[in-house]
């Protein structure tokens, strides 16, 4: 079973770590992550609204790191999620590919 740990890279906050399928569901080139396999609570909704024409109405969120500083529009969660992709829903999602993050199959 394949793995990943996914920290953010300057500060060293685990954000996620858990089997890839459906713990943490990689889909277009992003990291869905269910609660149980989120590492952090530093994550907050910053309540910009984002519309993907097929995942429909999502938040972005911030991570607020312990030392006061904030990296915004870090991750997002689709609060009214299509009915049809259910390891969307309400899941934290970080992109793979971002330079803040770092992530590791194991």
């Amino acid at each position: 079973m394949t793995r990943v740990r996914i920290t953010h890279k300057e500060s060293g906050v685990l954000l996620a770590d858990g089997p890839l399928g459906w713990g943490i569901t990689p889909f277009e080139g992003n990291f869905y992550i269910r609660n149980k396999y989120l590492k952090t609570d530093q994550f907050r909704p910053n309540y910009v609204p984002g519309l993907c024409p097929y995942k429909f109405l999502y938040v972005w969120m911030d991570l607020h790191l312990t030392e006061g500083r904030r990296v915004r529009n870090l991750a997002w969660m689709y609060w009214l999620p299509n009915p049809i992709l259910p390891f969307i829903w309400f899941r934290v999602a970080l992109p793979r590919a971002h330079h803040e993050i770092e992530v590791e199959e194991y």
